[in-house]
């Protein structure tokens, strides 16, 4: 059976940890489907970890649009969430339901991701049938705006402000929240206060679930990590070596050999 907000939110009353993983085409979604991956999200990192972009700004509601519809093609059971792109919902509430209409219509998605303390948008959406979830924190479409990749939330004022801003996203009718590059105690308290779950990336082990980009997962990734990724593979030292060996091999003469030719 297709996971649900209602069973997301379900996670939490039981207080059952649960993770969330980036995919965007359709072989990783369907791997990660088989895996029983309960969300997908189909994120804008998709700009700076596969389409050789320096940030997730340059990614466009078409791009988006594209990944999703593969990851859809690819998940059968996953709940999958469309990562709404920067300006498809910044310059006006119209614009933002025209366009998270879309992931749900054209992408095959099942909801949407606003990064930011965005209510009257996300109360917008939710009285339309449009489920959201919510992105506080470290938003990476703002990184201009922060000077860069910084942790959210180290003063006692913005560890509050963070506070009223999960509230009030929960008031809107989020059935989510990812908390970005927060500090682990305010993530805790957040999580501790919200009826609806917290969704950590380097929040540290409080929050309801956890959530990282599939490329940092795999090992995918040139030079480091950021400070919350532990890879679970190493994908960039392995490829090589396959790719190698099948040059040696075609090199040598050795492939295709008779069992791999037709007759």
């Amino acid at each position: 059976m297709s996971v649900t907000t209602r069973d997301v939110r379900a996670f939490k009353q039981r207080g059952e940890r649960f993770v969330m993983l980036t995919a965007y085409d359709f072989p990783t979604a369907q791997i990660l489907d088989q895996a029983g991956i309960p969300v997908i999200l189909v994120g804008d990192s998709v700009g700076n970890n596969i389409l050789g972009y320096d940030t997730t700004v340059p990614v466009t509601m078409e791009e988006m649009l594209h990944h999703t519809r593969a990851v859809a093609r690819g998940a059968k059971n996953a709940l999958i969430v469309g990562d709404m792109p920067f300006l498809s919902y910044q310059v006006s509430v119209e614009d933002g339901i025209r366009n998270a209409g879309r992931f749900l219509k054209e992408g095959g998605a099942h909801a949407v991701k606003l990064e930011g303390p965005v209510t009257e948008l996300a109360h917008a959406l939710v009285d339309r049938g449009i489920p959201v979830m919510g992105h506080l924190g470290l938003t990476p479409q703002s990184v201009h705006a922060m000077g860069g990749y910084r942790v959210q939330g180290r003063t006692d004022e913005d560890a509050n402000r963070l506070m009223v801003e999960a509230e009030a996203l929960a008031k809107a009718g989020v059935f989510a929240v990812v908390l970005e590059g927060v500090p682990s105690e305010v993530a805790r308290r957040i999580t501790e206060a919200s009826d609806v779950p917290t969704i950590g990336i380097g929040a540290g082990p409080r929050c309801d679930a956890q959530v990282l980009v599939i490329t940092d997962l795999l090992g995918l990734g040139a030079g480091s990590y950021p400070k919350f990724v532990k890879p679970s593979a190493d994908l960039r030292g392995e490829i090589p070596r396959a790719v190698t060996a099948f040059r040696d091999d075609v090199v040598a003469g050795v492939f295709p050999d008779e069992e791999h030719s037709y007759h």
